[in-house]
């Protein structure tokens, strides 16, 4: 009996694009902000719609915490000083 197996193959961009997205930008609840600041935060800094940030802030408000961005370290850290500098509790994970 033989066994054949298939090693996958990427190439150096596949690789890079999959490392370079994998970065998130978590929001999580606190007892501060009010639901209004959040929303106009969130359709500010990240151009959300008043639709997309109000259910991303009951998400947040029920689930504890909601990713609102991936991409790049460099992009999702960048988002992260702008959003802290607001009051809002923020990591990227």
């Amino acid at each position: 009996m033989t066994v054949e197996t298939q090693e996958e193959t990427y190439t150096l961009d596949e690789v890079l694009a999959t490392i370079a997205a994998s970065h998130k930008l978590v929001l999580w609840n606190d007892d501060t902000n009010t639901f209004d600041h959040v929303i106009n935060c969130l359709v500010k800094h990240l151009q959300y719609t008043e639709t997309q940030a109000e259910k991303i802030a009951w998400t947040v408000h029920n689930e504890g915490k909601c990713i609102v961005l991936e991409g790049t370290y460099t992009e999702v850290e960048v988002y992260r000083k702008i959003l802290k500098s607001e009051g809002l509790t923020v990591s990227v994970e």
